[in-house]
């Protein structure tokens, strides 16, 4: 396990992962700490393997001494639903969807912090939906056209996209799941919340199989793909032919895959080629990342810097 070094003073958190080396979160919480003038506050990426795991948290939480103080965590994959049993508090939404992408260190004087579970994965994909509609929903405000949803994957995404959903009102929900996976947790999770979820097998390059899957991605209002990059490829040609003989998106109709890079996928390419409204997955890293800092520094973050500080991390790429 590598790790930034301890600075002198003020606060440090991290991102952790296996791997992490991706990840975009470093731009977007420095961009804060900058803009919240937050000059003792560092950030960096530490690649943690699931065995290590728990020793990062009790590293975490451990009593503050002369060196920066731990503030949080930022927890991507494969660490989002293994460390729920490892925290000390697990906040209610986090707990209903299964899964936890923030940890903060919650410390009263130079004792043990306790360790508390967030998810701010669901308001990510809740900011990134309302701003890609057309025109832009208002905060508490669904998208125009949000009566029914489909859900590509069944993953820790596919669960807060579920939450997410719930939260915009969509009643009518499809998770397609690539068999291999199935849509058990997806499904678990959504019987959690409350929902009820059909879910359709998805067989990624069967024609039949991607054919009804970009079938059902054309009839909905809101499809959210939270597959890896490349994992939704051969679902972009069905689809193309799907919305041309359809003649195209529903009005209003979003899209957000979850991929940040490359940009645009295949699949957004088709629904974005077709008139659809799409959201890049840079989106949701924005929108999830701003309620990230405030919970980790008890303070809002101005959204600019970061969105422009991310946009050159990708124009870089």
């Amino acid at each position: 396990m590598s790790a930034v070094g301890p600075p002198e003073r003020g606060h440090r958190a991290a991102v952790i992962g296996w791997p992490v080396a991706h990840s975009l979160s470093p731009v977007l919480h420095r961009a804060a700490y900058r803009g919240l003038g937050l000059e003792d506050w560092t950030y960096g990426t530490m690649p943690v393997e699931p065995s290590q795991l728990e020793g990062i948290l009790t590293e975490v939480s451990s009593p503050a001494e002369r060196e920066a103080v731990w503030a949080g965590l930022s927890v991507t994959m494969p660490h989002k639903r293994a460390l729920l049993p490892m925290l000390d508090v697990v906040d209610p939404l986090a707990a209903v969807v299964g899964v936890v992408n923030t940890v903060v260190a919650q410390r009263s004087g130079t004792g043990p912090a306790l360790l508390t579970g967030f998810n701010t994965d669901v308001a990510g994909i809740v900011g990134a939906l309302r701003e890609t509609a057309v025109p832009p929903a208002r905060p508490g405000q669904a998208p125009p056209s949000g009566r029914s949803a489909v859900v590509l994957g069944s993953g820790a995404t596919a669960c807060s996209a579920l939450a997410a959903l719930s939260e915009l009102g969509v009643t009518d929900l499809t998770v397609a799941a690539r068999r291999h996976a199935g849509p058990g947790r997806a499904a678990t999770a959504a019987h959690r919340m409350g929902l009820e979820v059909a879910t359709l097998t998805w067989r990624p390059g069967q024609a039949s199989s991607d054919t009804a899957v970009a079938e059902s991605l054309v009839r909905s209002d809101l499809v959210i793909s939270t597959l890896p990059a490349r994992a939704a490829d051969t679902l972009a040609g069905p689809l193309a032919t799907a919305l041309e003989h359809s003649g195209g998106p529903a009005p209003g109709a979003v899209m957000l895959d979850v991929v940040y890079a490359p940009w645009p996928t295949p699949l957004a390419s088709a629904w974005s080629g077709a008139g659809g409204a799409t959201a890049p997955g840079w989106l949701m890293l924005l929108h999830q990342a701003v309620p990230q800092v405030t919970l980790m520094t008890g303070r809002t973050p101005p959204t600019a810097p970061m969105r422009r500080a991310l946009h050159e991390a990708l124009a870089a790429r």
